[in-house]
């Protein structure tokens, strides 16, 4: 079926690409911490943004309804952490009846224009006004091409938030395609699906990491972090030239030989991207 251009606030030909609230089939909720419980798998999220959903569905009425709308999802939840400094913000659930979508039930396009989200941790301006990194760090090619690609929130908002991951994937299809493939070439569905192969590993990544304090690149010890590092000397070779996807997908290997079969996988889908991509260049 074919896809809708994707629609901007500002415009096709704007700069800005809004990545939190991007289109009807997909939206981010990581900076209200949705990927910062110690359980943030795609069941257990989705299990518990569908209780807070019908709750406040069912019992919020206008902000004097709140507290114990609060108090009720903090009493009945597993509010362990990854990692503490992130708050994970109760207010978070599914804006649609499909469950496409997860965001601020606060938010006035939630609530017939009543804006509830001083109610938050952080307060309606802060709320408003914040843009993670990504906003920053992603070209807009990039963005509008990654946008494209996923149509899944779960997918979507661990992809998007890994800037390492992202930028790595189209620096190296670009440098192998000799230019970065126009964002509307992923509307090609044998494009878009293989590139979807590549970012699919980051829930399917056979070399991940199942440590609690693991996410990414990044280990947690309560109030503190670090970026973890491959010990590549353990293995007896030197680093990888796909580091950075390494440690986004959260790798950890047992010796050399899983080193080269993780390898081989980031290069035969991200070969396959490019075939794709130099196969419709050729065709026009």
């Amino acid at each position: 079926m074919a896809r809708e251009p994707l629609s901007l606030p500002d415009g096709p030909d704007s700069p800005f690409v809004h990545l939190c609230q991007p289109d009807a089939s997909k939206s981010c909720g990581a900076c209200c911490g949705l990927y910062n419980y110690v359980d943030s798998g795609r069941e257990a999220l989705t299990a518990r943004l569908r209780r807070r959903t019908a709750l406040f569905r069912a019992s919020v009425r206008g902000p004097g309804d709140l507290a114990l709308f609060s108090r009720t999802v903090k009493e009945g939840e597993d509010g362990a952490k990854r990692y503490e400094v992130i708050h994970c913000c109760e207010y978070v659930g599914f804006l649609d009846e499909g469950e496409r979508r997860v965001g601020c039930l606060l938010h006035p396009m939630q609530n017939g224009g009543r804006d509830m989200r001083d109610a938050s941790f952080y307060g309606r301006e802060i709320c408003d006004g914040h843009f993670c990194p990504s906003y920053s760090y992603l070209s807009r090619a990039e963005k509008l091409a990654l946008l494209e690609i996923l149509d899944d929130w779960y997918l979507y908002g661990v992809c998007v938030t890994d800037i390492d991951l992202v930028k790595e994937f189209f620096r190296l299809v670009s440098e192998a395609a000799g230019e970065m493939p126009p964002p509307a070439r992923f509307r090609d569905a044998a494009l878009r699906d293989e590139a979807r192969r590549f970012f699919d590993l980051k829930l399917s990544w056979p070399f991940r990491s199942e440590a609690a304090n693991r996410f990414g690149k990044y280990s947690f010890d309560g109030s503190e972090y670090a970026v973890h590092a491959i010990d590549y000397g353990a293995l007896g070779c030197g680093k990888s030239r796909f580091d950075r996807i390494l440690l986004s997908l959260q790798s950890e290997f047992a010796g050399r030989g899983d080193l080269r079969a993780a390898e081989e996988t980031l290069r035969v889908r991200i070969d396959a991207v490019v075939r794709r991509y130099r196969e419709l260049v050729d065709r026009h």
